[in-house]
């Protein structure tokens, strides 16, 4: 059997189950990545405002600080709200 035929012996077969696999992959992960990317901007985004109040104010670190457990809550609440939506 040639390396790029599988199955009934027709060329490209091969492909095109990898390509099914992997886009079948990648429909399931969507869900989870979202919410990781919610989570990480929610941090960041939230954060940097605080990290900005802070340099505004002179009150350095407290708004950073809150931002960041602010973005925390924030981000694991849209996680827990993917992960238990099903």
């Amino acid at each position: 059997m040639d390396s790029g035929q599988r199955g009934d012996g027709k060329p490209g077969d091969f492909l095109a189950q990898s390509a099914r696999g992997l886009q079948e992959n990648v429909e399931r992960a969507g869900s989870a990545a979202s919410a990781s990317y919610t989570l990480i901007g929610a941090i960041i985004l939230l954060g940097g405002i605080g990290f900005a109040i802070d340099r505004w104010r002179g009150t350095s670190p407290w708004f950073l600080l809150g931002g960041l457990m602010l973005g925390l809550v924030v981000g694991f609440y849209q996680l827990a709200k993917s992960v238990w939506h099903k």
